[in-house]
């Protein structure tokens, strides 16, 4: 089966798709109810017309709370001049624009060779993975750390190393698991970014302290190390060491702590290896995977750091393969365990989106890059001499668009297989060379036996899944109970 020749044809594949998407996400991953910007808005609202404190500060009818760092609740403070529906309204404008941001820094200039077809494609496929679904039905923050992030790396492509730093800096005072980028930039010895980005965050830090000194002591000393007060370890939606550590009853924080220092171990042995060969790209994607491991708690939504290591195993040559996870990712296979992840089935598919990211961070190719165009080399600040244009032939050539083989996801694959640059990937270490462009195949859901929690709680599934229709409004206007 070919991709279809007339807009007749593409027109009806996209609209095809999207009824399938819209069947799919009305009626196998439930709806969040924008739950985490209820949290992010009540204790905003409590805090500045109420006197209330911020970790204080619970959702009605449930025992969630904000877990943040201080600095996070000062940069959500013009939720206070706003209503709750307009909240939603710009969160949800903030997201797309970040995760359109991070698209873009990601695939270069390869989704222009598309147009209006492939990018319909492409947000049909990114409208599947769970990662995105549950951000923006949480009304997350995820995409826009993503965004902060790779946003240093199209610094440094661009030959602005200057400010390179800012954005990790940042994304790390507001929630703690970027930081581990500033370990990379350790790694690479980028000792004037990660100086940068270290002294944002401690900047950042102390000015939350100087606002609410209260709520920052609070935080550091107590609120940091108490994980119940974000959900129970063993939650299904915890896809982390950690987490698959407490779904086998094993409690002892020595185990945990070995294991991590094996993982930031091949962390560091690979993210060195790809820094030597230039590409930035695998490094920032070994980072992403990382930092979702070694983290306490990685709730689904939190694997988006994942998005990256697509974008590697796409421009290396390996589309179906990475096909074949994103599918994964977008199945909510995960939840068929959500009441009983004992047993082997419950190892392997409990934990099947944890088992992805540590497969990609032993196995993601890494020096594969220097072959592919770096569409942001020909801005830099320090390029190299002007080379004579291409032959005409040679140029019509280069701008064709390549097919996909695959079948249902044949269309989506197009867009996948012609993405060529990336903003994390470099030719040298003072410059980051570009990849191709993001791995997206639809899939078809798996649908889930019970109703799962809205953040990762400690409550217990409900007795009945509930409908497509009522779970948009059930948790605003009946909260699960404790």
């Amino acid at each position: 089966m070919r991709s279809p020749r007339t807009d007749a044809g593409r027109l009806l594949v996209v609209l095809v798709l999207a009824s399938a998407v819209t069947v799919f996400t009305a009626t196998v991953p439930l709806l969040r109810d924008w739950f985490d910007l209820r949290v992010y808005y009540g204790t905003v609202d409590s805090w500045m017309h109420h006197g209330g404190r911020i970790y204080d500060y619970q959702v009605p009818g449930t025992t969630y709370g904000f877990t943040y760092p201080p600095f996070a609740a000062f940069v959500m403070l013009p939720m206070a001049v706003l209503g709750l529906h307009t909240a939603v309204a710009v969160a949800l404008l903030l997201n797309l624009l970040a995760l359109a941001a991070a698209l873009r820094m990601l695939t270069g200039r390869a989704w222009r060779r598309h147009g209006w077809y492939g990018c319909a494609l492409a947000v049909c496929a990114l409208a599947l993975f769970e990662p995105l679904r549950d951000t923006f039905s949480f009304g997350q923050v995820n995409v826009l750390l993503l965004a902060l992030v790779l946003a240093d790396g199209w610094l440094l492509a661009t030959g602005r190393g200057r400010w390179a730093g800012v954005g990790i800096g940042l994304a790390a005072a507001v929630k703690l698991t970027p930081a581990v980028f500033i370990g990379l930039l350790l790694v690479a010895r980028r000792w004037r970014a990660a100086a940068v980005a270290t002294a944002v965050a401690a900047a950042a830090t102390a000015l939350a302290a100087q606002v609410d000194p209260d709520a920052s002591r609070f935080y550091w000393t107590e609120a940091l190390w108490d994980t119940t007060r974000v959900g129970r370890l063993d939650y299904i939606s915890n896809q982390s060491l950690q987490g698959i550590l407490a779904r086998l009853g094993v409690l002892d924080r020595a185990v945990w702590a070995t294991l991590v220092l094996a993982v930031l171990a091949v962390w560091v042995l690979r993210s060195r290896r790809a820094v030597a060969a230039g590409d930035w790209q695998a490094a920032f994607a070994l980072t992403g995977l990382t930092a979702c491991l070694v983290s306490p708690i990685t709730w689904v939504h939190h694997l988006v750091w994942l998005l990256p290591s697509f974008v590697v195993l796409v421009r290396s040559g390996h589309p179906r393969i990475a096909g074949a996870l994103y599918a994964v990712l977008c199945s909510s296979v995960v939840w068929l365990w959500f009441d009983d992840s004992s047993g082997v089935d419950g190892f392997v598919g409990g934990n099947t989106y944890a088992w992805i990211t540590l497969g990609l961070l032993l196995w993601l190719p890494v020096g594969q890059s220097r072959g592919a165009r770096d569409p942001f080399a020909r801005r830099a600040t320090t390029s190299a001499p002007a080379q004579r244009p291409a032959a005409p032939g040679t140029a019509q050539v280069r701008s064709q668009p390549r097919r996909s083989a695959a079948a249902t996801g044949r269309a989506i694959g197009t867009l996948v297989e012609a993405a060529d640059g990336s903003v994390v990937g470099a030719a040298d270490d003072s410059a980051v060379e570009p990849a191709c462009g993001t791995a997206v195949e639809p899939a078809c859901g798996v649908g889930r036996g019970a109703s799962s929690d809205p953040t990762g709680s400690t409550r217990s599934a409900a007795a009945n899944p509930q409908s497509s229709s009522s779970r948009a409004s059930s948790y605003t206007a009946k909260p699960p109970p404790p």
